[in-house]
């Protein structure tokens, strides 16, 4: 038996599928809003994965024609947009805060100064970005659910709740009543090291 190597995101995708928040959809995506955009796909509760290479990149599909240069090469990538680490680093910028400054620590502050309007504005910036992210995914895929892990699941209480609120407008919904769920990954750091030891 040869077993296929598989990075970090779907490491956790198949922990979150197996023991985690999507362990009862059948149909599913995770995807993991980090330094990047990593994602994976179970259908009929198995991953999803091509003959030539590991696929399902959602992070390089493009948001935004004419958008800003991806490190992939592309314009407009999803990832360049809605990457965890995109979003800290405008937030730091705007706040004034050291470059250094760690992901808590920019956690503690929001929590004080989030409604204050450039941050406010910068939230909201992004969860519309994402949101036509998630939107194209569900108009392809028709998941029961979609998973977000990664550091966005530290931001739960400032990005969480707004999230759910836009993309259950469903205007961008292609089936508009079969909106999936969305749900936070559960098992945290530790999922890619679970999800690298369960043969798919």
């Amino acid at each position: 038996y040869k077993r296929q190597i598989l990075n970090d995101a779907k490491c956790a995708a198949l922990a979150e599928k197996t023991y985690g928040a999507i362990k009862n959809d059948e149909d599913s995506v995770f995807i993991c809003l980090g330094t990047g955009i990593g994602g994976a796909v179970f259908m009929e509760d198995k991953l999803l994965t091509p003959k030539r290479h590991s696929g399902f990149e959602l992070g390089h599909m493009t948001i935004q024609k004419e958008g800003e240069l991806c490190k992939c090469g592309k314009q407009g990538c999803f990832e360049t947009y809605c990457s965890m680490k995109r979003l800290k680093d405008a937030l730091i910028k705007i706040l004034e805060l050291p470059e250094n400054t760690k992901a808590q620590e920019l956690y503690e502050i929001l929590k004080q100064r989030q409604d204050e309007e450039k941050v406010a504005e910068r939230i909201d910036d992004y969860i519309e970005d994402l949101v036509i992210g998630l939107s194209n995914i569900t108009n392809i895929f028709e998941p029961e659910a979609i998973c977000l892990g990664g550091s966005f699941v530290y931001f739960e209480n400032i990005l969480y709740d707004k999230l759910v609120e836009e993309f259950e407008k469903k205007e961008q919904l292609f089936n508009k009543d079969s909106s999936p769920k969305l749900k936070l990954a559960m098992l945290g750091n530790d999922a890619g090291m679970i999800g690298a030891t369960i043969e798919k």
